[in-house]
């Protein structure tokens, strides 16, 4: 192990410099560190990189999972929750039944049981190359809201089926009774886990004698606890971390400090900084090993083979979201949606052009077993494997280059009316401040008089700026700051419940801004 590590290190600062240029030149970093890492593979003397799929699934997702969970917006995610549930599934299964059938067809060798094994494997796009590309361009609100949502459940629905797929190909038989039940079990099981050891953790977060450190560790080791108690019990992992990680984050002002919330934002960052670094490129890295499993087929073969299933992923989608468009539209006349107006033609086009692969993809095609239970070799699996590395490949490049392009030349218009995020955050800014001069002066009325800090307190609010006082504060006063500031926590939290409009983003801003003012008062 220790022989390797400068080239693990160089492969770190690699990384960040990457991703550095990648910021520069306006690139999603995912597309230029894959590149990266396919150019390094051919270095001579680099060592052969082998990707553990238990290393993946079991210290890269769950953090990354969970902190996608931290990061999207319940409100969104429940405004959407049709069109996001239509992708996370209906058209994940869609995209695997569509391959299976083609591979099925086209791809000599492939029983239809090998092609639903394949389709689940490339069915779910990535998370991680959506987001990171979405940074540099200004799409509705809505697009992102929904990309955000789906990528929080297409993981474990993919999961499902290539489960699935690979007992059918192991024991050649498909019984749909326990198919049902292993289904629903895996569903109701991951949530239920994820849920219970959510609220677990989240009282011993508000109970436990803890500081920021010890809430940092502790919202750390979290995922992976989730993750493996419900793989444990044979029910979705995926699931278990995302159900677990949206009810810790709904409720994060209620069981964390000011300070465990701020540190914990940065370590967070980081730490999922490095390890989409480092996913992306080992995926790159990882094609020597791929491309040494091919014997029976050609090079050219596979590629063909590869280029096709690609095609069928990205037209497969764009189908899909016309699809849920016109049953959405359809829908509106019996049951109240989201969205009653026509997007028109831009916004499914995008929804289904962000469909670009990544790690989970590569990460399943790993798992197949190299036998099966009678020792013989597992049917295709190095075809599998070269397959999922092209589909991948061919989407961040094809997509993840164009996709930023595209947004631009499509130029959305503003479906939801929505005003600048500015002029929005600014308005709430006086409410807030309004809100808390309120508070000041009915609450505490003879401390007002007499603390020349709380008086200070209300010019500042009364003319919304940012200017602390320089002198230290008294200890009455910094009591009654900290109440004050945990009032227009509530009343934040109040507002973003009862207007179901406003963007929870510019909320949240808010909330760090009192998160950082209380921060003060410790320094």
């Amino acid at each position: 192990m220790m022989e390797y590590f400068s080239f693990y290190l160089g492969i770190i600062v690699a990384i960040v410099l990457l991703i550095m240029l990648a910021n520069k030149i306006k690139v999603a970093y995912p597309v230029l560190l894959v590149v990266a890492g396919l150019c390094i593979s051919f270095i001579p003397g680099v060592p052969v990189i082998h990707m553990d799929p238990e290393v993946i699934f079991y210290i890269f997702l769950p953090p990354l999972l969970y902190e996608a969970a931290w990061t999207v917006s319940w409100k969104e995610l429940w405004h959407w929750r049709r069109i996001i549930t239509s992708f996370a599934f209906v058209v994940v299964f869609l995209t695997a039944m569509s391959v299976a059938f083609f591979a099925n067809h086209f791809i000599p060798g492939f029983s239809l049981a090998l092609g639903f094994l394949l389709g689940g494997i490339v069915s779910p796009p990535d998370a991680v190359s959506a987001g990171a590309i979405l940074k540099f361009v200004k799409v509705p609100k809505r697009m992102s809201s929904i990309l955000e949502g789906e990528s929080l459940l297409n993981d474990a629905s993919s999961l499902i089926i290539f489960r699935f797929a690979l007992i059918v190909v192991a024991t050649g038989q498909f019984i749909w009774s326990d198919a049902a039940l292993s289904f629903s079990w895996m569903m109701l099981g991951g949530v239920g886990i994820g849920l219970i050891l959510g609220w677990i953790f989240m009282k011993a977060h508000k109970f436990l004698p803890t500081d920021a450190n010890t809430d940092i560790v502790l919202t750390l080791v979290t995922p992976y606890i989730m993750y493996m108690a419900a793989e444990e019990v044979h029910s979705s992992g995926v699931l278990a971390v995302v159900s677990g990680g949206l009810l810790l984050s709904t409720h994060r002002h209620h069981f964390l400090s000011s300070t465990s919330r701020l540190r914990g934002v940065n370590v967070w960052e980081s730490f999922c900084f490095v390890l989409n670094g480092l996913v992306f490129i080992l995926i790159g890295l990882d094609l020597p090993e791929i491309t040494a499993g091919l014997e029976s087929v050609s090079l050219a073969a596979a590629i063909g083979y590869g280029v096709m299933v690609t095609a069928v992923l990205i037209i497969g989608r764009i189908i899909a979201a016309y699809g849920a468009v016109v049953v959405t539209l359809i829908a509106r006349n019996f049951i109240t949606v989201a969205d009653a107006k026509n997007p028109g033609l831009k916004g499914p086009f995008l929804l289904g052009w962000t469909g670009m692969r990544g790690v989970v993809s590569l990460a399943a095609a790993l798992s197949i077993p190299v036998h099966l239970a009678d020792g013989s070799p597992f049917p295709q699996r190095n075809l599998i494997l070269f397959i999922t590395f092209i589909v991948i490949l061919l989407t961040l490049l094809l997509q993840g280059l164009t996709l930023p392009y595209l947004i631009r030349k499509l130029k959305f218009p503003n479906l939801d009316k929505e005003l600048p995020e500015d002029e929005v955050y600014l308005s709430l800014k006086k409410e807030l401040a309004a809100f808390a001069l309120g508070q000041l002066r009915s609450n505490y009325p003879e401390q007002l008089n007499r603390q020349p800090m709380l008086q200070q307190m209300a010019i500042k609010w009364e003319s919304v700026t940012a200017v602390s006082p320089d002198e230290p504060m008294a200890e009455e006063c910094k009591i009654i700051y900290i109440d004050l500031l945990e009032q227009q926590r509530i009343w934040l939290l109040q507002k973003n419940k009862t207007e179901k409009t406003l963007d929870e983003e510019i909320i949240r801003r808010h909330l760090k801004f009192l998160d950082m003012e209380e921060e003060k008062l410790h320094i």
